[in-house]
């Protein structure tokens, strides 16, 4: 049997999310407190206490879902162990990329949080809030959407519409220049879509506008230390595995400004004889969209202790 490990991004986030884990096992509560102090915040009363609001904002939103799924993790190899030459592949959601490369032996927890956050900071501050905006395109499939995106740009040259992700059959997002996105959004039934969401987030993800955030991260990843993943990683950039370190600074770099590939990188895994795919993290926002991709896929969430057990490789 071949295995898939994947890793939720920003948007699975909610108040009281990992806290089950750091009650009933050490292994998650070292996991959180080392990120408290490789930040020098409490991250976890963010988390477990704070509003959605406070959450929500992306600095603490990206290393707050890395450590609940890191957290999830180690309580998975504390309880019954990994057997990661049962692991095919790894991925992550976006950020959660970052969580897929601690999980793999690539990233150490204290780095990826501090990344994370710089991420965060960096991403926020690369376009005046009000300026960009996101919407997802339901209905629409990546064709399409290219096809819209392409019309807007022709219209207006000096704005910014790009493909942020292509999550699933019918799930794809644009992002860019906040008139840009309304312009694809007033379009979007003329190219398959049924409805047309704005996405309640501060920032255009995964747009060309994240360029300034690509710069910082240029400079904060040029000298970490990344090691060759256990596991190969398929990567949201390219779709296909990753087996060396030294491939993915640059790879995480791109990642801020080019889309996420979902729908391809699940493909490339499906295509190479994985049978199941684990979610490990908050919620199953990955789960239903891989669903989506492939509807016989066998896929398993583990968001709660109870679901370790069903963690059988």
């Amino acid at each position: 049997m071949t295995n898939l490990l994947v890793f939720p991004g920003q948007g699975s986030q909610f108040v009281g999310m990992g806290k089950a884990f750091a009650d009933n096992f050490v292994a998650s509560r070292d996991v959180y407190e080392e990120v408290n102090e490789s930040l020098g915040q409490n991250l976890t009363k963010i988390i477990w206490e704070g509003d959605m609001d406070e959450l929500t904002k992306t600095e603490n939103t990206q290393p707050a879902i890395m450590a609940v799924s890191i957290a999830i993790l180690k309580a998975i190899e504390s309880e019954i162990g990994i057997d990661f030459s049962k692991v095919t592949f790894a991925a992550g959601h976006s950020l959660g990329e970052y969580s897929a490369l601690v999980a793999v032996g690539s990233l150490k927890l204290s780095s990826a949080a501090k990344l994370l956050k710089l991420r965060g900071q960096s991403m926020q501050k690369a376009v005046p809030v009000g300026d960009g905006a996101m919407a997802a395109l339901i209905g629409a499939d990546i064709n399409q959407v290219e096809e819209l995106v392409a019309v807007i740009s022709s219209k207006y040259p000096n704005r910014i519409c790009d493909v942020a992700n292509d999550n699933a059959p019918g799930q794809v997002v644009v992002s860019g220049h906040l008139d840009a996105i309304d312009a694809a959004i007033e379009l979007s039934s003329s190219y398959g879509a049924k409805r047309a969401l704005k996405l309640p987030v501060s920032a255009p993800f995964h747009s060309r506008l994240m360029s300034p955030a690509a710069e910082v991260m240029h400079d904060a990843l040029k000298d970490e230390d990344i090691s060759d993943p256990i596991v190969p990683l398929l990567s949201n950039v390219t779709a296909s595995m990753v087996t060396a370190g030294n491939q993915l600074p640059e790879l995480l770099v791109k990642q801020i400004t080019e889309r996420v590939r979902w729908t391809e990188s699940m493909t490339y895994a499906f295509e190479n004889d994985v049978e199941t795919t684990f979610e490990i993290g908050a919620g199953k926002v990955l789960t239903g969209m891989i669903k989506r991709i492939n509807s016989n896929a066998n896929t398993i969430s583990v968001n709660e202790p109870i679901h370790i057990d069903d963690f059988v490789l």
